[in-house]
């Protein structure tokens, strides 16, 4: 398999060197940024697997760097924050963060956050290499391009961010089935995630306001309380 190779954005420099020496010694191929600008520069002129991304940086905030990243190609971001407080995760994951994790935190933790990440990346796309034809989800006015990741809602093309792009896959492929936030997490966080079922709650929350014509009073993605989450039609 090909080695993967992790850019490493963080203006720490004691941070960042204990990160590329640790993630090196799992056997990843490292580079390293101190800015955001610099990442940037790194992203576009290297084959890139992962980016461990620091919110705070000099130059270019790492919510920038990521929107931006984001806007070119589908890599796996996990963001490193040293804020707590939920509404800078919220607003990460909004910018097509998969992931984050709060400073201090375990290397253990990362490295598993890391593997599994970069486990459902590499399944993903030798899935897509062996499909030839484009394949689509069908429900209502709603459209799905499996390959192409577009979705359109009366044909017209919506903006999905990656997280919210699988976890619309997951309900319409199980149209009218209930799942538990548990299994969504599993689905589509992967199994080993640990973050919690709120997760679940924020980004059907941000799917309603771009698919549903009364976020309050949806159609399709509906609720089954004290359980989970369905995709009705």
């Amino acid at each position: 398999m090909k080695e993967s190779a992790i850019l490493v954005v963080e203006d720490d420099r004691t941070l960042r060197d204990l990160l590329q020496y640790n993630l090196q010694k799992e056997g990843y191929k490292v580079l390293t940024a101190a800015n955001g600008e610099e990442g940037l520069q790194v992203f576009r002129n290297k084959s890139i697997s992962l980016i461990l991304l620091d919110i705070m940086l000099p130059v270019m905030s790492g919510l920038e760097v990521c929107r931006i990243i984001r806007s070119e190609r589908q890599v796996p971001i996990i963001m490193l924050t040293a804020k707590a407080e939920e509404i800078d995760k919220v607003v990460g994951l909004e910018m097509g963060a998969d992931d984050y994790v709060t400073k201090p935190f375990s290397m253990r933790e990362l490295q598993a956050r890391i593997k599994a990440l970069l486990r459902r990346s590499q399944e993903q796309i030798a899935a897509a290499a062996s499909e030839t034809k484009s394949r689509y989800l069908e429900a209502g006015s709603i459209k799905i391009d499996l390959d192409k990741h577009e979705v359109f809602n009366k044909g017209n093309p919506m903006e999905l961010n990656p997280k919210e792009f699988e976890l619309l896959v997951l309900l319409m492929s199980n149209r009218g089935k209930v799942l538990s936030r548990e299994q969504i997490l599993s689905k589509v966080w992967g199994y080993d995630y640990t973050g919690n079922a709120r997760t679940v709650d924020v980004h059907v929350r941000w799917l309603r306001r771009k698919l549903e014509k009364d976020a309050d009073n949806p159609r399709y993605l509906q609720t089954v309380r004290g359980y989970g989450y369905k995709f009705a039609i």
